[in-house]
C-alpha cells in the first residue's frame, strides 16, 4: 500500500465499543493522526464543530450524523467511512458533489444478523422469551403453551441480499417454506420462491426485513401491509427502525392480528415506546444483531483500512458513491 506524501488527520466521530484501539492502530501505523469524538453519538451540530476544529482528511463514523455542512467544512476531506452497513446517517449526495468517497463494510456481520433473525423466529415458535418472563414472575403453567412447529410455517424474507440469503439458508435447514421479495431478484434462488411484496405478506406466517432504509423503504411495513399478513403471525426487523410504522405494529399486536413483533431496531431508538413495552408479544433487543467479538473487530479494522487506502491515493474496496471528478476501476462496488 502506498503511503501519502503527507500525513492527515482522521476523525472518529463516535464508537459503540469500549475504546478506539483498533482504529487507532490502523490509522497511526499508516502515519496519520486519529482524533476521537465522544463514544456516544454526538449531534449533527457537534460533529460539524469537530470537523471545523480538526479539518480532517478522513471521517470514520458509527452512528453520529455526518451532515452536508460537516462534509463541506473540511477542504481536505476525501472519505467518509461508515463503521457499519447503512448510510442513512451520512449526507451521501453532498459527499458525491464535493468529490468525497463514501464507503461502508457491507459484509462484516452477515452471519451475526442472520443468526439473530433466526434466533428471534425460534424464540417466537418455542415461546422462549414469554415463558422465561412467566417463570421468573413465579408462574409455572405449561398448559398455557401455544407453540409452533417451524417446519410447517412459511417464512417471507423482504430483501434477498447477502443477509437475506444467509437467513434463507438457515431457515431452509429447518424445513420451512421460504418466500423472498427483492426489487432485483436473482436469476436462480434454490429452495426459495421469489414473489411480490403483497403476495409475500399474504402467504407468510413470519415476515423478516433485510432491506436498507431509503426514502422508498421508509415505513415499508405500515397498517396496510400489516393487514395483508396472516392473523397470528410474526414480524422481525433486524435492519433499520424506520422500515416499520411502530404505532401500526402496536395496534396490530393489541388487536391480536399480529402475535409477535421481534425488533432489534426502532425508529425512536434508544427510546422504546411504552405501548410496545406493554406488549407481551414484543421481543426487543438493543440494536445488537450485528455484534460479535469477531464481527466488531473485523468491522473496525476494515473501515479504518478504507480510510488509509483512500488517503494513500488508492481506490476503496467498497465504494457507495461515485464522487464528482473521480473515476474508479472495474472492481466490485456493491
Amino acid at each position: 500500500m502506498r503511503h501519502p506524501s503527507r500525513p492527515g488527520t482522521v476523525l472518529l466521530t463516535d464508537y459503540a465499543w469500549p475504546d478506539d484501539s483498533v482504529e487507532r492502530s490502523v490509522i497511526e501505523e499508516a502515519g496519520h493522526t486519529l482524533v476521537t469524538g465522544p463514544a456516544e453519538p454526538a449531534s449533527a451540530e457537534a460533529v460539524e464543530e469537530l470537523v471545523a476544529e480538526h479539518r480532517p482528511s478522513g471521517i470514520l463514523t458509527c452512528w453520529a450524523p455526518v451532515s452536508a455542512t460537516a462534509i463541506g467544512t473540511s477542504p481536505d476531506l476525501r472519505i467518509v467511512a461508515r463503521l457499519g452497513v447503512g448510510l442513512d446517517n451520512i449526507a451521501v449526495e453532498a459527499a458525491t458533489d464535493r468529490g468525497v468517497w463514501v464507503t461502508n463494510v457491507p459484509d462484516y456481520c452477515v452471519e451475526e444478523v442472520a443468526d439473530h433473525a433466526v434466533g428471534m423466529v425460534l424464540a417466537w415458535t418455542r415461546g422462549l422469551a414469554v415463558f422465561d418472563r412467566e417463570v421468573r414472575a413465579g408462574r409455572w403453567n405449561p398448559a398455557s403453551a401455544r407453540l409452533r412447529r417451524l417446519s410447517t410455517l412459511t417464512c417471507g424474507i423482504v430483501g434477498y441480499g447477502r443477509i437475506g440469503r444467509a437467513t434463507a439458508g438457515r431457515l431452509g435447514a429447518f424445513g420451512c417454506r421460504i418466500l423472498a421479495h427483492d426489487p432485483h431478484p436473482p436469476k436462480d434462488a434454490p429452495g426459495v420462491e421469489m414473489v411480490g411484496l403483497e403476495e409475500l405478506l399474504r402467504r407468510s406466517d413470519v415476515v423478516i426485513l433485510h432491506v436498507p432504509l431509503t426514502p422508498d423503504t421508509h415505513h415499508i411495513i405500515g397498517a396496510g401491509q400489516l393487514a395483508l399478513m396472516q392473523r397470528g403471525g410474526l414480524l422481525v426487523n433486524v435492519s433499520r427502525g424506520g422500515l416499520v410504522d411502530t404505532d401500526a405494529v402496536i395496534k396490530a399486536l393489541d388487536s391480536g392480528h399480529l402475535d409477535g413483533a421481534a425488533f432489534d431496531v426502532l425508529e425512536t431508538e434508544p427510546h422504546v415506546p411504552d405501548g410496545l413495552l406493554a406488549q407481551p408479544g414484543a421481543l426487543l433487543t438493543p440494536h445488537v444483531a450485528f455484534s460479535s467479538d469477531a464481527s466488531v473487530t473485523e468491522l473496525r479494522r476494515r473501515a479504518a483500512e478504507e480510510v488509509v487506502r483512500i488517503l494513500a491515493g488508492e481506490e476503496p474496496a467498497h465504494a457507495r458513491n461515485s464522487p464528482r471528478g473521480l473515476t474508479t476501476g472495474s472492481g466490485d462496488r456493491r
